[in-house]
């Protein structure tokens, strides 16, 4: 009876537990596409916060084409070129300009496949 006892300590010990080879080169291809996908997707997050910093400070304008004009200024020092100042939308709420903007960018993930980011915002005036 003991040599059964041992016997089955010995082969419960022996076997291993883990991540076989194929499970870890899929785990390793999975982070590997995600971190293609956040490289890629990082610069268009950056653009935005640009664009919304921008937004913030057209909205100091008081008329639509000063509004415009502000914008072009901080676009050409900021290198945005997701959107125009003819892409912004200016509107007044009471005594305080509204500037709202919404646009998309498209990154090629392969093959057919794309991934859609869609950003909007907008700033008031103080």
């Amino acid at each position: 009876m003991r040599k059964k006892v041992s016997h089955m300590k010995l082969r419960l010990k022996s076997r291993q537990a883990g991540l076989s080879f194929v499970g870890l080169l899929f785990v390793v291809g999975v982070l590997a596409c995600l971190g293609v996908l956040a490289a890629q997707a990082f610069p268009t997050v950056v653009e935005y916060q640009t664009v919304l910093k921008a937004v913030q400070k057209a909205s100091a304008g008081n008329t639509v084409a000063e509004v415009r004009q502000i914008f072009e200024k901080a676009a050409d020092i900021d290198d945005i070129k997701s959107i125009t100042a003819k892409d912004l939308e200016v509107t007044k709420e009471g005594d305080k300009v509204v500037v709202k903007f919404a646009y998309n960018k498209e990154i090629h993930m392969f093959g057919p496949a794309y991934l859609l980011l869609k950003y909007a915002g907008a700033g008031k005036s103080k």
